[in-house]
């Protein structure tokens, strides 16, 4: 009965006999069905790549953005429930709110990150609620240089250079980790967030898609921004002509 939660799963307070919360473990399935984002920390900032699949052609190709911004210097992005996620950024503004006005300055990121992980948590302790169906990706650029963490439905944060969510994590992780993130600029990374979500996409062979991408860091003078729209169809451009390379060289060494 446990195995597959089969009377264990009707409270997120309630723990089953081998010490599952499977409402926590349905959440987390949410965001695995979700489509990907990435996040990589460079040298001097911080990158987030999205992808947005298009549902239907009648929507506006801006509407409906994964990517956030949350203060002037920290951004947002998700996978899973979007509804869930709106909610999340809502608090995350308002504890950047709060700490301005208490403490005349901008939010470290630990501590929003802290925070927001702690209510997220509090929504699977109680049976009235249910966990959010999200992962949340924060990111900053501050007097110390670039930051990133990531938060899980279960509530618990951590600290990244490169993480990502969705469907095809595994394989965006893997491309990640080949990364030499810490020298490279959000020029450079730019190109290889692009990559890296078009490899993940053709992996899974999704619906088509709208890339996002955001940065924040020197390039921007500090200030969490969306990349310009031409910069993101250079770097997609880029991004396909060495998917062919790459395949064409594969398609050489099996013959």
């Amino acid at each position: 009965m446990s195995s597959i939660g089969t009377g264990y799963d009707l409270s997120a307070s309630q723990f089953s006999p081998d010490g599952r919360v499977f409402q926590v473990e349905y959440a987390k399935k949410a965001v695995d069905a979700s489509s990907n984002a990435i996040a990589v920390k460079g040298k001097d900032g911080v990158v987030i790549g999205v992808e947005k699949p298009v549902i239907s052609k009648l929507h506006e190709p801006t509407s409906n953005r994964r990517i956030m911004n949350i203060d002037r210097h920290i951004g947002m992005t998700m996978a899973g429930k979007l509804a869930d996620a709106r909610k999340i950024a809502t608090v995350a503004r308002d504890e950047c709110s709060n700490y301005r006005a208490r403490f005349g300055g901008p939010i470290p990121l630990k501590l929003l990150a802290e925070r927001v992980s702690l209510f997220m948590h509090a929504y699977t302790c109680y049976a009235a609620v249910r966990p959010f169906g999200c992962s949340i990706i924060l990111s900053s650029y501050e007097s110390d240089g670039p930051h990133l963490y990531m938060i899980e439905p279960s509530g618990v944060s951590w600290g990244y250079y490169g993480c990502a969510v969705g469907k095809a994590r595994q394989n965006a992780k893997t491309e990640l980790e080949k990364l030499k993130h810490q020298e490279l600029t959000c020029e450079e990374l730019v190109k290889e967030v692009t990559r890296i979500i078009h490899i993940a996409h053709d992996e899974v062979k999704d619906k088509d898609f709208i890339l996002e991408l955001s940065w924040v860091g020197e390039v921007t003078g500090g200030k969490h921004e969306f990349v310009p729209l031409e910069r993101v169809a250079e770097a997609e451009k880029q991004a396909k002509a060495a998917m062919e390379e790459s395949s064409g060289s594969e398609d050489d060494e099996d013959l």
